[in-house]
């Protein structure tokens, strides 16, 4: 029989708008988006760990994170 030990999810999250948007307004509601993911990680009660986050020369932003996987144990994926 096997059992997970330990689990984390590592995700890289492009927020960009729609290429028609000046780069002022995707700047604008990329950060809006990548503030409400970061909201709803703080509301899911899971652990995370933000590893980067960059702007984007077009004004988007890029985020590098690992989180928990379905309430797994973290084992040492947080120290």
């Amino acid at each position: 029989m096997k059992r997970v030990k330990a689990a984390c999810l590592c995700q890289t999250l492009h927020f960009c708008q729609k290429e028609a948007v000046s780069k002022e307004l995707n700047e604008k509601l990329s950060r809006e988006e990548a503030d409400k993911y970061k909201k709803s990680l703080e509301k899911s009660g899971l652990k995370y760990k933000i590893l980067e986050e960059t702007e984007q020369a077009d004004g988007s932003m890029v985020i590098k994170v690992i989180k928990q996987y379905n309430l797994c144990p973290v084992g040492e994926y947080f120290k």
